[in-house]
């Protein structure tokens, strides 16, 4: 099967049908303040309620409370809610009951520890997102979106495993490379395919997308 291809941050009407347009199999909708990608419940409302249908929907937070997990579900109606802080697999226990959607983890990855933590997860998400692990100094304080990768060989036995969404300094130029070493089935990408923070590039996104299914 082609691999899958999230295309995150999408912050207005123009990157979502360019998303779209170029194949996407997801879009993430970013509720996160200090993100150059962070929407308010009303234009989050608005994009998801263009995509409905048409791609599948994840909204991404960290650390996020109850009230806002709770104006989400009601507002937005995700497909997916993205879980990309310090969650442990109780507060995702809790976040299920709460939204009633499938669950995405994001972890971190620095060394193969934090491959395997994702294992204690496993009852509670659809599947895990492997990220790059960054300093929050190097970051501005962003869990993700920095534009950074990790190394890839840490997940190439992993092929036989679960699904899993690869992250973490994709691009078009790389993508395809990053697919080859980890076997991932599922990628997903932000700042990659930027012209600016928070401002996606539609010939970036088509060249991405393009990429990412002509890979293996």
């Amino acid at each position: 099967m082609p691999v899958r291809v999230k295309i995150c941050g999408i912050t207005d009407e123009a990157a979502l049908e360019a998303a779209i347009a170029a194949g996407a199999d997801f879009i993430g909708l970013v509720f996160f303040p200090p993100s150059p990608r962070h929407l308010d419940m009303e234009r989050a409302g608005r994009l998801a309620g263009l995509a409905r249908g048409r791609v599948a929907i994840v909204a991404l937070t960290v650390d996020a409370d109850d009230a806002l997990l709770r104006d989400i579900a009601e507002r937005v109606r995700p497909d997916y809610l993205q879980a990309h802080g310090r969650e442990t697999p109780a507060r995702l226990a809790a976040i299920a009951a709460i939204v009633h959607r499938p669950l995405i983890k994001a972890f971190r990855v620095r060394a193969a520890a934090d491959i395997a933590t994702a294992q204690t997860y496993a009852p509670h998400i659809a599947f895990p997102l492997f990220d790059a692990w960054v300093e929050e100094t190097a970051s501005n304080g962003l869990p993700g979106g920095t534009g950074h990768a990790f190394d890839w060989s840490l997940l190439a036995d992993r092929a036989a495993d679960r699904p899993f969404m690869l992250a973490g300094g994709l691009n078009p130029d790389n993508v395809a490379a990053a697919i080859a070493a980890t076997g991932a089935p599922m990628v997903d990408v932000s700042s990659g395919v930027e012209s600016a923070p928070g401002v996606k590039d539609a010939a970036k996104i088509r060249d991405f997308i393009t990429a990412a299914k002509a890979a293996r």
